[in-house]
C-alpha cells in the first residue's frame, strides 16, 4: 500500500479515525489486533486488494487515530461502524485476535458486515489454560502512566499472551520494540474488547445470520485451536478452516486464498 492516502472519518462521538483504501471491489474491512495499527495489516491488504477494495484503520488510540476518553468497548464498535460508513455502508469483515472479537461484538450488536472472517479470537475455554490475572490491565496502565511502556508490553506478552519471559526479552531489542511501545496505552482497550476471563459469549454468537469463516493455525496451541472449534460449533452455519503449519501470525501467502474464497 505504498504510497496510499491516509483519509479521516469521525466516529459517534467525534474521534478521528484513520483509514487508508486501495483496490477495487466489493468493501472489505481489515481490523487487527494488540499492538498493531493500520500500517501491519498493509502486507495482507496489498494482496486481497486485486479483489477488493480494502480498507486498514487505525483503531482508536493508535496510529494516526484519535482517542477519546473515557474507553469503552462500545465507543470501538462505533469505530468501524464509521468505517463502515466511509466504505459505502457494508462490507465485509476480517479481524485478527482481539480484532476477530471486536469484529464478532460489532456483528452482533448490528453493524451492517456482509460476510465475517476471524482469526483465532483470544478466548480461552475453562481449564485450558490459566486466565490472565484480572488486575493485568490496571498494571499495564499504572506503567504507561509511570514512563514503563516497554514493562507494560512485557507484562502484556508474558500474563496475557504466555510468550517466555526470555522470547520477550529478546524482543525487546529488536528494531520493532519502539513501535510496540508507541502502542502500550492501548493494551487495557484489547483487553476490555476480549472481556474479563477471556469468556466466549456463547449465548449471545447464536444470535448471529452473517455468514462466518472462522480460522486457526494447525500449529498453533491446543487452548487456541479448542477455542476455534467451539466457535465454529456455537455460531449458526460457521465454517471453520484451519491453516496447515501456521500459528497466531499466519503465512499471508497462505491466508490470503483462504479470504479471497470466502469473500467472493
Amino acid at each position: 500500500m505504498t504510497g496510499t492516502s491516509v483519509e479521516q472519518t469521525k466516529s459517534a462521538d467525534g474521534t478521528a479515525i484513520a483509514f487508508t483504501r486501495s483496490g477495487a471491489g466489493p468493501a472489505l474491512i481489515l481490523i487487527g489486533g494488540a499492538l498493531s495499527d493500520r500500517l501491519g495489516a498493509a502486507p495482507l491488504a496489498d494482496r486481497l486488494a486485486p479483489r477488493f477494495t480494502v480498507y486498514t484503520y487505525d483503531r482508536r488510540g493508535r496510529g494516526s487515530s484519535g482517542d477519546t476518553l473515557p474507553y469503552a468497548v462500545e465507543r470501538e464498535i462505533d469505530d468501524l461502524a464509521a468505517v463502515i460508513a466511509a466504505a459505502g455502508g457494508s462490507a465485509l469483515v476480517y479481524g485478527h485476535s482481539s480484532g476477530a472479537v471486536l469484529a464478532l461484538e460489532a456483528a452482533m450488536a448490528g453493524l451492517p458486515i456482509i460476510r465475517l472472517a476471524a482469526y483465532e479470537p483470544p478466548y480461552i475455554l475453562e481449564g485450558d489454560r490459566p486466565l490472565p490475572p484480572a488486575d493485568l490491565a490496571a498494571r499495564i496502565e499504572e506503567l504507561v502512566s509511570s514512563g514503563q511502556p516497554g514493562e507494560a508490553v512485557k507484562a502484556f506478552l508474558v500474563e496475557a499472551v504466555t510468550m517466555p519471559a526470555e522470547i520477550v526479552d529478546g524482543m525487546a531489542a529488536s528494531p520493532a520494540w519502539p513501535s510496540m511501545e508507541a502502542l502500550a496505552p492501548t493494551l487495557p482497550y484489547d483487553i476490555a474488547v476480549v472481556g474479563v476471563g477471556n469468556v466466549m459469549p456463547a449465548e449471545r454468537l447464536t444470535t448471529l445470520r452473517i455468514p462466518t469463516l472462522v480460522l486457526d493455525g494447525g500449529a498453533s496451541p491446543e487452548w487456541a485451536r479448542n477455542s476455534v472449534a467451539a466457535l465454529a460449533s456455537t455460531i449458526p452455519g460457521a465454517e471453520r478452516f484451519s491453516l496447515e503449519g501456521q500459528t497466531h501470525g499466519a503465512d499471508i501467502q497462505l491466508l490470503t486464498p483462504v479470504l479471497v474464497d470466502f469473500f467472493s
